[in-house]
């Protein structure tokens, strides 16, 4: 044990960069982590990122250093600037694949039709930002301006703000005591999603 311990070690101290990167992304994003073989994947491939990026900033201070010289290159400015690099790969990375950042370049070059979201759901609600109503497996309606959403349709809640429910004949019953309400995912059927137009005529009509 000690011994594959011993071996153990050198793999997981080269990994530690992209596992610390990785642990950024899903810290900054709604994608769910993957097996544990996929992450370690990830790892090796964010570790190559940033010990290429290391290496550029090394050349380049190296460079910078026979016109100005500040110091020596050293474990410790090896060790700094990759953390460095990792932070900011980790940081970069996940503003990418918020902002769908990547597939919005491919798929306007016909590449790809799909987004960097985790899921369809995901990429419905973040992407058009409007009122919705909540069809809830009990029959009844819910509507409201989703605050917060569910990665997956099988787990999660929604916190549905300026909530009212619309009884049998249509009309809208405001609950105007309530900040919001907060509504497991598996207890609704289908989500219905005003046009963006609406929802911003009806904040403006609120003074939102």
């Amino acid at each position: 044990m000690d011994n594959l311990f011993s071996q153990a070690t050198p793999l997981l101290l080269f990994l530690l960069p992209g596992f610390l990167s990785a642990w950024i992304f899903y810290g900054l994003t709604s994608h769910p982590k993957p097996s544990q073989f996929e992450r370690t994947v990830e790892a090796l491939v964010f570790t190559f990122v940033v010990q290429g990026i290391t290496g550029m900033i090394k050349a380049s201070l190296v460079a910078a250093g026979s016109v100005l010289a500040v110091g020596a290159w050293s474990n410790d400015s090896q060790t700094f600037w990759s953390i460095v690099a990792t932070s900011a790969l980790g940081v970069g990375v996940a503003a990418a694949v918020n902002k769908d950042t990547f597939h919005s370049w491919l798929r306007r070059r016909g590449f790809t039709s799909r987004t960097s979201h985790p899921s369809e759901w995901f990429c419905v609600l973040d992407s058009n930002p409007a009122y919705v109503i909540l069809q809830l497996q009990d029959g009844r309606r819910l509507t409201g301006w989703p605050k917060e959403w569910p990665v997956n349709p099988s787990t999660g809640q929604f916190y549905m703000q300026q909530p009212a429910w619309i009884d049998e004949n249509g009309n809208v019953v405001d609950l105007d005591n309530l900040d919001g309400i907060i509504i497991h995912a598996t207890d609704v059927r289908w989500v219905e999603v005003f046009p963006k137009e609406n929802s911003e005529d009806d904040n403006a009509a609120q003074g939102v």
